[in-house]
């Protein structure tokens, strides 16, 4: 049986699709890892700006009394 031109061509596409697919769900782990480390980034900015808030308001808190 040979092998016609149709079925190299969708072989072909097949295995381009794959290569895509593959590429595009590293692209999408990398760009999740990223978006968590952003995330952890700004979650730490705004946890040590509201410590040191915090930690003003209470001295300040103290010096007034």
């Amino acid at each position: 049986m040979r092998i016609q031109t149709v079925q190299i061509v969708a072989g072909l596409l097949a295995a381009v699709a794959f290569v895509i697919a593959f590429i595009s769900a590293g692209v999408a782990v990398i760009s999740f890892a990223f978006a968590l480390l952003g995330a952890a980034a700004l979650a730490w900015l705004a946890y040590t700006i509201a410590k040191r808030i915090l930690m003003h308001r209470s001295s300040s808190d103290i010096r007034q009394s």
